[in-house]
């Protein structure tokens, strides 16, 4: 009987035994970007005949080509990096916090409901009882996944999911207790004559679309959470617990204590972005208010590795694709759909360059006999 002789693939594929330096990781990720405009160019010429540079000009011109905006750009910007934010400590420990809509919405009631039964406060304590009420709400909101997952080793994936409709339907009630005027099934803009529990301007005074406050309290959240993941006795729990949960128990830490607390503060972070929400863009609050950013913000976090630094590129990117892709539906007439293709192209290429970030690719090289 001959022996078969095993031949090696074609292609094998290793994951990286150490991570890519700094520069090398961002070279990928830079080129990958540089392709998906190729890719992109390709795909608007093949649609529509034209020029791709002009295309691209007026996705710049849309996100940030006018004082207006540029600062609307920077709001969505901040709310979804405030989301991200919150979403970095429980999915680096491995806790898949999927209701951050919920979270979201739950901390946006909090804060409407102080500007409707609390206006007569002064300013700066309404302010500071509204941010306080949407962390705390959103705490709450993760609190139960997060005790059920640390007495019964439920599935956090579902449980947050099914949070998310919960919260939904409580807004819904919300709304319909607070529409103006009733019959609307709207809370329209809460307080416009006297504006309280409104963001006041700070870099730009008498202009409306001044969202300076958001910019500031996004920021200071997202330096604290790099401190707390990264210099804090509970990061570096985090951590251990998202490498390996039997090391983490070998180790000495609590690892229930540490899901409960952990889910509690990104829910309270996701509630925070309710409140930058209500207080300072929309001022008001609906079933919509949350957008779908809850999701989106997973591939934030997903892009910039959970880094929470990193994650104001990322929040930054996203939100100019998808303002950029208004602007080129509307003003070269073309479907949504084209782009959104445009723009999915472009994550797609990001996304996958994380891959040859963690992974080498081995060709079958030619074995050379003495």
């Amino acid at each position: 009987m001959e022996n078969k002789k095993a031949h090696e693939p074609l292609l094998r594929m290793a994951k990286r035994a150490e991570g890519l330096p700094s520069w090398k990781a961002w070279g990928i990720r830079v080129i990958a970007f540089l392709l998906s405009l190729v890719v992109s160019g390709l795909v608007i010429i093949a649609v529509s005949g034209l020029n791709p540079a002009a295309v691209f000009a007026t996705m710049a011109e849309g996100a940030v080509g006018t004082n207006k905006s540029m600062w609307v750009t920077i709001r969505d910007a901040m709310t979804l990096l405030c989301i991200a934010v919150g979403l970095a400590p429980a999915f680096k420990m491995r806790f898949w916090n999927i209701g951050a809509e919920g979270q979201i919405l739950v901390g946006g009631i909090a804060s409407a409901a102080c500007m409707i039964y609390l206006k007569n406060m002064p300013t700066f304590l309404l302010l500071l009882v509204m941010v306080v009420a949407s962390l705390v709400a959103g705490g709450i909101w993760g609190l139960f996944p997060g005790l059920f997952k640390a007495r019964w080793n439920t599935n956090e994936t579902l449980f947050t999911l099914m949070m998310n409709y919960l919260a939904i339907r409580l807004t819904a009630f919300f709304v319909s207790k607070w529409e103006n005027p009733f019959g609307s099934n709207s809370v329209g803009i809460i307080n416009s004559q006297t504006k309280a529990g409104w963001l006041p301007n700070l870099f730009s005074p008498g202009y409306n679309g001044d969202y300076g406050w958001n910019l500031l309290i996004v920021l200071v959240v997202t330096v604290g959470m790099y401190l707390y993941m990264n210099k804090s006795k509970q990061g570096y729990e985090i951590s251990v617990i998202g490498d390996s949960v039997n090391t983490a128990r070998y180790a000495g830490i609590r690892v229930n204590r540490a899901y409960v607390r952990t889910i509690v503060i990104s829910g309270a972070i996701c509630g925070l972005a309710g409140f930058v929400a209500v207080s300072g863009a929309s001022h008001s609050i609906s079933t919509g208010t949350a957008g779908g950013r809850g999701f989106t913000a997973i591939i934030v976090a997903w892009l910039a590795q959970f880094n929470s630094v990193v994650m104001v590129v990322f929040s930054f990117l996203l939100v100019f694709l998808q303002k950029g892709a208004q602007a080129i539906a509307s003003s070269y007439n073309l479907s949504k759909d084209v782009s959104e293709i445009i723009t999915g192209i472009i994550l797609f290429f990001l996304l996958g360059s994380e891959f040859f970030v963690n992974y080498t690719v081995h060709f079958r090289g030619k074995k050379v006999e003495k």
